[in-house]
């Protein structure tokens, strides 16, 4: 009888090691579009040749590959981490509390997409090997994180599948929240907003008369018809939002030059434009079945202007393009009276230290309960009808 061969893991430092055919081979298995773009060969690699991830970001790409027979079955997205930022699960407090009692938090290990709390498989895998290969690469991970004096490791936006196969590995299981709007077949707009109660309705349609009134043009632009210089105003904007909420911008300039040349069939870039000058933009990803809204920003202020160019722009055109979701990024409960509903997001994290791993555990069984319930009572303030006998117009 023939021995199966073995599964090796092993790291490397770039992705270029695995090559695009390989990769995308196991991240868009027979896809034309992706799930989703963030996990895409030519998305982490625009992150690592444009600087925004590698040396001095914090951000080291470790990136896992596992191999059967020599042949490529599994791949993930993994780096190792000099701080908690881009990652939008928090763990400061645990840094704080491990440091505190005399450890050591950093380095720690993150499987993740940089800077982009976008739910997404985390373990590719190719078709037909997908259950031997994600466990593969989930072990392996584990135990690259065990024997090399790394603090942790944190599996973050990963799919509720994932989680579920993560636990029964005994890694630990956490619950976050975000803000997604859901098509539930709408024919336009105007049948979105006729699910609303009559108040959120009418103040909906108030913000987009207000914001579409600001003297200018609001343009959405994909593909051939997104330009260099549409790149030039936006990243203006980006700073701005960027030194305002972390500081310093996660992505550098020259990643929207390879987002141009990489990336443009799968954005959507929003932009207002008044007397000849963009004043504020939307850059939004495109999935295969999601519009995923990522970063806004403006050189000028105008009433509701945000709330058109992020939100309702974007459910427009899922609308338009037969779209199910719009996941609006995170954190934000003003989405919830435009129509953005709360959700679970999850994560898995495994941590060396089995007496600060107990408590994390017992912290996140209670972190769970209090998630829970507040989306559900969120849900329950949402602007959706609650009887077929409320108000039409």
């Amino acid at each position: 009888m023939n021995k199966a061969p073995e599964i090796e893991v092993r790291i490397v430092s770039q992705i270029a090691e695995i090559g695009q055919a390989e990769w995308d081979a196991c991240a868009t298995p027979g896809q034309k579009r992706p799930d989703d773009p963030f996990t895409t060969y030519r998305f982490l690699k625009a992150l690592e040749d444009s600087g925004s991830v590698g040396t001095g970001t914090g951000w080291q790409p470790h990136y896992l590959h596992a191999l059967e027979g020599g042949e490529t079955i599994g791949v993930a997205p993994m780096y190792g981490k000099s701080h908690s930022q881009g990652e939008y699960i928090f763990d400061h407090n645990w840094a704080h509390a491990f440091e505190r009692a005399g450890g050591r938090y950093y380095p720690k290990l993150q499987i993740a997409v940089p800077h982009t709390p976008a739910t997404g498989r985390r373990f590719l895998v190719k078709y037909g090997r997908e259950e031997v290969a994600r466990s593969a690469l989930m072990q392996g991970a584990v135990q690259v994180a065990g024997s090399n004096s790394f603090s942790s490791l944190h599996i973050t936006f990963c799919t509720d599948d994932e989680r579920a196969f993560g636990a029964e590995l005994g890694l630990l299981e956490r619950s976050s929240q975000q803000f997604h709007w859901l098509n539930n077949g709408y024919a336009d707009f105007d049948g979105f907003l006729n699910s609303l109660s009559s108040r959120k309705r009418k103040n909906i349609r108030k913000e987009r008369e207000k914001a579409q009134s600001f003297g200018g043009e609001i343009h959405c632009l994909t593909g051939d018809q997104i330009q260099p210089e549409h790149w030039d105003a936006f990243w203006i904007f980006y700073q701005d939002t960027g030194a305002r909420k972390w500081g310093t911008p996660y992505l550098t300039r020259a990643f929207f030059d390879h987002a141009q040349q990489h990336l443009r069939d799968d954005m959507l870039l929003v932009l207002a434009e008044r007397d000849g000058q963009y004043v504020a933009g939307a850059l939004n990803f495109i999935g295969r079945d999601v519009l995923y809204g990522r970063y806004w920003g403006c050189i000028e202020d105008h009433p509701c202007l945000h709330f058109e160019v992020c939100y309702y722009q974007a459910i427009d055109y899922a609308i338009k393009h037969g779209l199910s979701r719009v996941e609006a990024g995170a954190q934000g409960s003003h989405k919830l009276a435009r129509g953005y509903m709360p959700v679970t997001t999850n994560s898995l994290h495994w941590i060396a230290d089995e007496s600060f791993s107990t408590a994390i555990g017992d912290y996140l069984q209670a972190e769970r309960a209090a998630v829970d319930d507040e989306i559900e009572i969120m849900t329950a303030y949402g602007p959706f009808k609650k009887s077929q006998h409320e108000e039409q117009e």
